[in-house]
């Protein structure tokens, strides 16, 4: 039941953006809703199945890290901008390897460490890899925004 549940937060999800999309009603109040309500469901999941699979408390740490930092140069970004920038792909990437994780770790509780511990290994090095061209972005642009208020 609880892999069904985590389909249908994903399913929703996509639909939901491909409707944004198709109406062209992207908002920024969407842009900063939508990806917390993903990452609170991502932190529940690995929170709670913590308890079965110790080695979770990694993609769990790093991804806290990411949200953290992204969230407090995303509000600079907003402040130095006015604009909330849409996620990019390798946002995007981070969710599905974490998704896949989250819905493999539900469904198959007596999976192997090798794999388990690869699958893990694929997400955190994807939130990782995330984290860091976010923040290069961010700065980039709080850097652009600045130079052109002449800061």
């Amino acid at each position: 039941m609880a892999g069904f549940v985590l389909v249908l937060s994903g399913a929703t999800d996509v639909v939901d953006g491909y409707i944004a999309r198709k109406l062209d009603s992207i908002t920024n109040l969407g842009k900063i809703l939508d990806p917390i309500a993903d990452k609170l469901t991502q932190l529940v999941v690995l929170y709670v199945l913590l308890d079965r699979f110790t080695m979770l408390i990694w993609p769990l740490l790093f991804l806290i890290a990411k949200e953290v930092l992204n969230g407090l140069s995303g509000l600079f970004v907003i402040r130095s901008t006015g604009e909330a920038y849409s996620s990019e792909w390798h946002g995007k990437a981070s969710t599905v390897l974490l998704y896949t994780l989250l819905f493999i770790h539900v469904v198959w509780a007596e999976i192997p460490n090798s794999q388990s511990n690869l699958l893990i290994a694929a997400s955190s090095g994807m939130i990782l890899l995330s984290l860091i061209l976010y923040t290069r972005r961010n700065l980039r642009i709080i850097q652009q925004a600045n130079h052109r208020k002449g800061k």
